[in-house]
């Protein structure tokens, strides 16, 4: 019999990209699709790609459903569960970053959502946090090193697509603003570096600080990553250490060639490219900021709380055109 699913806030970009995945999934059926602001449209007229895939209605009356995933606005997570209390035997998946630091909340301890390093708690939680679409690609790059010792300063760039910025209108999501331009914006200060620096930090013996400029790309969706330290071990040694580290992972590739966002959009893998000159290694990393980055991870994580196969639903080609 088919799990239940209700995703709050289902008409956004992280809502509407789960109801992509889970129209496929041979374990759930989706039956509660929250939002107040379209309450009463069929979620295929809010996205034509939809039609015939899910036409259900969108409501604004929770109903009762086995696995219920969080897909509003960063700060209205713990908002909701306060007005809306949900049963403790409920999966309930964060999308949003109320409690990738704050893991308690009513009666429930959030798990940090990033199944290559937590992936034992995930299986064992009814609560997880998702992690950043930011935080998941930087992280991805540089756990290993933190391991090892190897991380003190790191200076990181890394450019995302509009979709990162969420559904709401802004001026820099505007077309004549984003097309054929990139911008920096919360130079050092970005809200995902905390809860990078919280796991790099458990991980390593050394303090990690990490330096990031994040840029706004003039694309849709995708992000990359470069992220700079000095490291006397020789290539060989590190692209080692990177394929021990993940040689359990099922969506983190450390590729030999030359790495492009191309490689991972519409999927949910994270390809790591490194390079090494001068005493300095630089680690690349590649996401789709809307899969692995968000929607595809949180999938990925329900399966893994739930006893499936950890790739069930995700079983994704990236478009290379």
């Amino acid at each position: 019999m088919k799990k239940t699913v209700g995703i709050i806030g289902a008409n956004g970009y992280t809502g509407s990209e789960l109801i992509r995945l889970l129209a496929y999934h041979p374990e759930v059926e989706m039956t509660c699709l929250f939002s107040r602001s379209n309450s009463g449209v069929k979620i295929s007229e809010l996205y034509p790609d939809l039609a015939g895939i899910c036409d259900v209605v969108l409501t604004n009356e929770l109903q009762k459903v086995d696995i219920l995933f969080l897909c509003l606005p960063h700060k209205e997570s713990q908002n909701w569960l306060t007005q809306n209390p949900i049963d403790a035997e409920v999966l309930v998946i964060d999308l949003g970053n109320d409690f990738r630091l704050e893991a308690d909340f009513n009666n429930r301890k959030f798990i940090y959502g990033l199944p290559e390093i937590n992936k034992t708690k995930i299986q064992s939680t009814k609560s997880i946090a998702n992690p950043g679409c930011f935080a998941t690609a930087i992280q991805l790059a540089l756990l290993p090193l933190a391991e090892a010792g190897l991380l003190t300063d790191v200076y990181t760039t890394g450019i995302t697509g509009s979709t990162g910025a969420g559904q709401k209108l802004q001026s820099t999501t505007h077309f004549t603003w984003r097309n054929d331009n990139i911008s920096a914006y919360k130079t050092l200060t970005h809200q995902h570096v905390e809860e990078i620096l919280m796991n790099l930090n458990s991980k390593s013996s050394n303090d990690v600080k990490l330096n990031f400029v994040p840029w706004r790309g003039d694309f849709a969706r995708g992000i990359f990553t470069s992220s700079t330290i000095k490291c006397d071990k020789s290539l060989e040694e590190i692209k080692t250490l990177f394929q021990n580290f993940y040689k359990d992972a099922k969506f983190v590739q450390v590729t030999d060639g030359h790495l492009d966002m191309k490689q991972v959009v519409n999927t949910n893998k994270c390809v790591i490219e490194i390079e090494q000159n001068d005493g300095f290694i630089v680690v690349h990393s590649a996401i789709d900021n809307l899969l692995k980055g968000a929607s595809g991870q949180a999938v990925q994580n329900m399966n893994l709380a739930m006893g499936w196969d950890e790739i069930l639903g995700l079983n994704l080609k990236p478009i290379a055109f």
